[in-house]
């Protein structure tokens, strides 16, 4: 059985439906939740920044990962975008099934 994958990613609040579409499109994700307001602080080029962002919840297959990564650095408006996964240990069948079966639709 496919392996669900969680992702975060953060953007720039003005770009996350822009870049949450350009994944679904590509069909490097099954659903891409936004969650329109975070605040982030940081360490860059040796000060603290506080920036606004956005925060985009991906959920995608383990084999899409890679993919999606290199996809993403390609449209990403930052220098070293934050792109993380995290393996999901348990879920609800049901949803975890539609992600595989969604993400099916792309091969």
């Amino acid at each position: 059985m496919e392996h669900v994958r969680i992702g975060y990613i953060t953007v720039p609040r003005e770009k996350a439906r822009e870049l949450a579409t350009e994944i679904i499109e590509e069909r490097l994700a099954a659903c891409i939740n936004i969650i329109p307001q975070i605040d982030s602080v940081y360490w860059w080029d040796g000060k603290i920044n506080c920036d606004e962002e956005s925060l985009l919840m991906v959920k995608t297959l383990e084999a899409k990962v890679e993919a999606l990564i290199a996809f993403v650095k390609e449209i990403h408006p930052y220098d070293i975008p934050e792109i993380v996964f995290l393996k999901l240990t348990e879920g609800l069948p049901d949803y975890l099934n539609y992600v595989i079966e969604e993400m099916g639709k792309s091969d």
